[in-house]
């Protein structure tokens, strides 16, 4: 890859670097982390922001944890921001992600890699940032764009295909439009197929949303009505797919299970840090290990961390995921909190409070919780063999083949 012009001005207030010990052998057993309870408040600060309601000092906790069993792959991020590029790499560092997959825009590509030391890899995405002829960037521009993108060194394409996508089609004055079977996505999936590329996908979404904001089934369908058009694709491109966000349905394994099982070519990652920490704590550790045990090598890790320079600044009118952190510590908190709750989730016996707030326990429930409260986050403790081949091996198995030689 061409890299683009060095950034070389350092990010200020931004949390000191800590070195990340190494990675223990693979036949090590991981060390059973500390508890928590004790150590981590369980009362919201007042005054603190929606990433680190408890006032956790995030490095020193990242500082705290064991080495993994191996250097993480994060496969599911959005990273963009010659600023913000800076903020994310130290909190990938410092918890253990020595590799991280990236729906960056396909104009900042080089930039960003050259940021992150060749430490990220790419996925292509649609130009959604483009405020002219939406119409032509959400559909045909698309096949051009994966092209682009794979010259660029990405070998996976992204399909998003959830259920707001019908609001996109409906402003578009077609409802129908970002299906996922439609026929210009077909065409994308055409051409990413003919060049060698792995397929990700999101289907569904929560079903605090199908409960809320998706009530209306005549317009969005139901919730299992999602993954018709997903299991015909899945049929008739008989390429890797990885299935974000536990394939749209954490909730629910045992239809994860009947999904994964009719579909050897179906991936899973999870992405989604806040409804990762919901609904997987509810589960059982004796069911969730079985399913990841049952289907060890396709579940790999994923935070969708979207970082951008807007986090550093204040800002007003824009998109939600930028008024979450509007400075440098804000920023570096949003980050590594995402990476500290899905390690506290998978690796830990923790059991308390989530220190990132969850809007979607008011969306459904207003009466009882405020937008600044969060659920039970209870760890899960996985025996290491489970969280190498979720950390590292999965993803390392899957996709470094596709950039050897690259």
């Amino acid at each position: 890859m061409t890299h683009g012009k060095k950034k070389t001005d350092r990010v200020e207030s931004t949390p000191p670097e800590v070195t990340v010990p190494e990675a223990r052998p693979p036949d090590v057993t991981v060390p059973q982390a500390r508890s928590q309870e004790a150590a981590i408040p369980q009362a919201p600060i007042p005054g603190a922001g929606p990433a680190n309601r408890l006032g956790l000092d995030y490095a020193a906790e990242a500082a705290s944890l064991p080495a993994p069993p191996a250097p993480i792959i994060d496969v599911h991020s959005h990273i963009n921001g010659l600023e913000a590029v800076e903020i994310y790499r130290r909190a990938a560092r410092l918890y253990g992600v020595e590799l991280t997959y990236s729906m960056t825009k396909l104009e900042d590509v080089e930039a960003i890699h050259e940021a992150m030391g060749g430490r990220i890899r790419f996925i292509a995405v649609p130009n959604y940032w483009a405020e002219d002829d939406r119409l032509y960037h959400l559909g045909k521009g698309f096949t051009r764009r994966i092209e682009q993108y794979h010259a660029l060194g990405a070998r996976i394409a992204k399909f998003w295909a959830a259920p707001r996508a019908t609001d996109y089609g409906i402003e578009l004055g077609e409802p129908g439009f970002m299906r996922l079977d439609a026929p210009h996505r077909l065409e994308a999936m055409a051409a990413a197929r003919d060049l060698g590329m792995v397929f990700m996908v999101h289907v569904a979404d929560p079903d605090t949303w199908f409960a809320t904001k998706y009530a209306d089934a005549s317009v969005y369908g139901t919730k299992r009505q999602q993954y018709e058009p997903l299991e015909r694709v899945l049929e008739e491109f008989d390429r890797p797919w990885i299935a974000a966000h536990m394939g749209g349905w954490p909730e629910d394994l045992q239809f994860l299970t009947g999904l994964m099982d009719r579909h050897a070519n179906l991936y899973l990652d999870t992405s989604a840090t806040k409804w990762m920490v919901r609904e997987l704590s509810r589960h059982s550790r004796q069911d969730l290990v079985s399913f990841l045990r049952r289907f060890r090598g396709r579940v790999m890790f994923g935070s969708d961390i979207v970082a951008g320079d807007e986090h550093l600044r204040p800002s007003e009118g824009e998109h939600e995921v930028y008024e979450r952190a509007n400075t440098p510590r804000q920023a570096f908190d949003l980050y590594a909190s995402r990476y500290w709750a899905l390690r506290t989730l998978l690796e830990s016996e923790y059991r308390g409070q989530s220190p990132i707030a969850d809007p979607d326990l008011a969306m459904v429930e207003p009466d009882r919780y405020g937008p600044m409260d969060a659920p039970l986050l209870v760890g899960k403790s996985l025996p290491a063999d489970l969280l190498k081949s979720i950390y590292h091996d999965a993803a390392d198995e899957l996709l470094e083949p596709l950039h050897e030689g690259t």
